[in-house]
């Protein structure tokens, strides 16, 4: 065998895979180059909007201005769509009437030191910057219901706003069906009682909550009304390439942007196999997509798409942080002695509790494949309380999985996970 290595995406530094090429397809992103700069294309997405007039003609004097935001754990680029916005906001409105709302979901708050990271010094120090809480009822305002079971509860200042703005970035997500625009409403900016139901095991159970479907997917169906419904003033999304440079902007009315966003980021994220394969090697894309377990599901749900049943999908993922240590994640997982009986709890559950979404995603892929976590932060324990093997070879690993499934056995590689989404090929 002459060896090819593979660099996953893993933590900051990466990590190097041997593949025996002859049995090994690997699946990376399509290269987009930056032909543009992104300050280019986020003022024309501003001023020349897929829908609707530019911002500035949306805005006037005096009035208040609430911009939604992606957490720590997305890779938007914050430092560069803000500062865009307060461009075109200049001059217009004062810089007190504006607040950036961080749509953590039922995420935690990012910290002090965190934001200036994610939003840079000069957007910190000038502008105020409010971590989201979904479970803090008196920052929440009620807003009726939607459909037959969706209470909707938004964040107060993102209601009482007169000019709401959401900025996000767009990519393939594996139950919403794409990332970005009415996101950045609810779930993000959401009660926790209106996430549950919005999560809930029928909605994530249907087959269309799924990577790259929004029409007739339960969950952006309902995502997308109750975002429209709060009158979004403008949104801008981004897409990115593998090195996470902004390769498109997209701006203007909330429904008709996010469809054209999402046009370009299939062809940018969404790759076609011809059959599925015996073995999956996936990562979450590094850091800081791969800081915790809970984010890393999203890597194996990318490899399920092409694993064959009773396959095995094989995830590195750094897990700095843990399962993470808050949320309900751990101990919905923990609840059960097996993703099969997982999966059968959490059906009969009456209620939705947070993170079972995560859990049953998890449970399914693991119910109808044998996972392994290349991790360096997880203990044995953890992996027991996750149903996870562990591996400190994947190139091991890989050999073994392969022998086992006999001569015909074929593998895959996702080095960077999430970032390419594949499907197999109808």
């Amino acid at each position: 065998m002459t060896a090819r290595t593979v660099r996953l995406a893993y933590g900051d530094t990466g990590l190097d895979l041997a593949i025996d090429p002859a049995v090994t397809t690997v699946v990376t992103p399509v290269h987009h180059p930056v032909i543009e700069p992104a300050a280019v294309l986020l003022r024309r997405a501003l001023r020349e909007p897929v829908a609707g007039p530019p911002l500035r003609e949306r805005v006037r004097p005096g009035q208040t201005v609430a911009i939604s935001a992606c957490d720590g754990t997305r890779p938007q680029p914050r430092e560069l769509m803000i500062p865009a916005i307060l461009a075109e906001l200049d001059g217009v409105v004062r810089l007190e009437d504006v607040v950036i709302l961080v749509a953590t979901g039922t995420h935690r708050g990012n910290s002090g030191p965190e934001l200036r990271a994610m939003f840079g010094d000069e957007v910190a120090g000038t502008v105020r910057i409010v971590n989201h809480d979904a479970r803090d009822r008196a920052s929440l305002t009620w807003l009726g219901r939607h459909g037959d079971d969706v209470p909707v509860w938004l964040n107060s200042e993102w209601v009482a706003a007169d000019v709401r703005i959401t900025t996000g970035f767009v990519e393939p997500h594996f139950f919403a069906g794409f990332s970005g625009g009415p996101k950045l409403v609810a779930p993000g900016l959401a009660a926790l009682e209106t996430v549950l139901v919005l999560h809930d095991a029928r909605r994530i159970g249907h087959r269309n909550a799924t990577w790259g479907i929004t029409e007739g997917n339960p969950v952006h169906d309902d995502v997308r009304a109750i975002a429209a419904a709060t009158g979004v003033t403008f949104a801008l999304d981004v897409i990115l390439n593998r090195d996470k440079a902004v390769i498109g902007a997209f701006g203007g009315d909330l429904l008709a942007m996010h469809a054209a966003a999402t046009h370009a980021a299939r062809e940018v994220a969404m790759r076609p196999v011809p059959a599925p394969f015996d073995v999956v090697v996936t990562t979450n894309s590094g850091y800081p997509l791969d800081q915790n377990l809970y984010q890393a599901v999203k890597g194996m749900s990318a490899a399920h798409r092409i694993t064959k049943p009773g396959g095995t999908i094989v995830c590195a993922a750094e897990c700095r942080d843990g399962f993470p240590d808050h949320g309900s994640y751990r101990e919905v997982l923990a609840s059960a002695s097996s993703p099969a009986a997982l999966l059968a709890e959490i059906s009969a559950r009456p209620v939705t509790v947070p993170d079972q979404w995560q859990v049953q995603i998890q449970a399914k892929i693991q119910d109808d494949c044998r996972v392994v976590l290349r991790s360096d932060h997880l203990t044995d324990a953890d992996l027991a309380t996750a149903h996870l093997t562990r591996t400190t070879d994947i190139a091991a690993t890989v050999a073994e999985a392969l022998d086992r499934a006999g001569p015909d056995a074929r593998a895959c590689v996702l080095p960077e996970g999430p970032l390419t989404i594949p499907y197999v090929q109808p």
